[in-house]
């Protein structure tokens, strides 16, 4: 549920096809990402999951694991 929002938010900021955004994607490499598509995409999160995202925690961030496991572990 958590990876599939995460997902969906991650193909409308980009454009990707959901299908290629897998739980073991690097937010970087794989997604090509930059630094503003990320806080945007953190953004939403925070909103769609009622949360805050500490900063700090942005960099720890380095596949779609990473931020699901992150928001388990915060709702």
């Amino acid at each position: 549920m958590i990876f599939e929002k995460i997902r969906k938010i991650i193909s409308s900021h980009t454009g990707l096809d959901k299908n290629n955004i897998n739980l073991d994607s690097n937010i970087v490499d794989d997604l090509e990402l930059d630094s503003i598509e990320i806080f945007d995409i953190l953004s939403e999160i925070e909103g769609e999951f009622s949360i805050e995202i500490d900063e700090d925690s942005y960099e720890d961030f380095k596949t779609i694991k990473d931020i699901v496991e992150y928001i388990e572990n915060t709702i």
